[in-house]
C-alpha cells in the first residue's frame, strides 16, 4: 500500500504539471477567462489555485494542524502559482516518501475550515487528494477544450506509459 500511495502521488504531480503546462501555453486569455458560475471555480487559473490549496491544506492536516482558510486565495498569476506549487510539491513529496505502512492505518483527527471535527485513516486521506484533483483536472481540460482545443491526455495509463518509456 505504501508503494501504491507513492505511485499515486507521482501520477498526481505528473498530471497536474502536464495540464498546467498545457494551460500556460494557451496564454493569459485562456487561463483567466471567466467560464461562468456553473464551474467549481470560474477560470482555469482559479481552478488550479484550488488544486494547490487543497494539496496545501491536506498536507497541513496530515502534519497535525487544521487551517481555518484554504491557502492560495492571494495567488494572482500562473507564474506565482507555479513558484508556490513547486515548493509545496517538494514538501508533499518528502511527507509521502516518509510514510510507513503503520502510518497509513493511523486515524487522523482534523477539522474542516469551518471547525467541524472529522477523523479518517491517513491512508484513505492520502488517496483522497489525487482523486479530488482528477475531478478538477477534468473541469480544467473541458475549459481548455472550450477555449482553445483539447489538451493532452492526463489519464493514469498515459502516466504509466510515460514513466516506463513506452510513450
Amino acid at each position: 500500500m505504501v508503494e501504491h500511495v507513492r505511485d499515486l502521488y507521482g501520477y498526481h504531480r505528473w498530471a497536474n504539471r502536464k495540464l498546467f503546462d498545457a494551460a500556460l501555453a494557451r496564454g493569459d486569455e485562456a487561463v483567466e477567462r471567466d467560464m461562468g458560475a456553473h464551474w467549481s471555480f470560474p477560470s482555469v487559473r482559479t481552478m488550479f489555485v484550488h488544486l494547490y490549496g487543497a494539496d496545501a491544506i491536506w498536507l497541513t492536516r496530515w502534519k497535525g494542524s487544521s487551517p481555518t482558510a484554504m491557502p492560495g486565495a492571494d495567488i494572482a498569476s500562473m507564474k506565482q502559482l507555479r513558484e508556490r506549487w513547486d515548493a509545496l510539491e517538494a514538501e508533499q513529496r518528502a511527507f509521502v516518501e516518509g510514510v510507513t505502512a503503520a502510518d497509513l492505518v493511523k486515524v487522523l483527527d482534523y477539522r474542516n475550515t469551518e471547525g467541524k471535527a472529522f477523523k479518517a485513516p491517513l491512508g484513505q486521506l492520502l488517496q483522497h487528494v489525487p482523486n479530488h484533483a482528477t475531478h478538477h483536472r477534468s473541469e480544467i481540460a473541458t475549459m481548455l477544450t472550450i477555449t482553445s482545443g483539447s489538451p493532452p491526455d492526463t489519464g493514469l495509463n498515459q502516466y504509466i506509459l510515460a514513466t516506463t518509456g513506452q510513450s
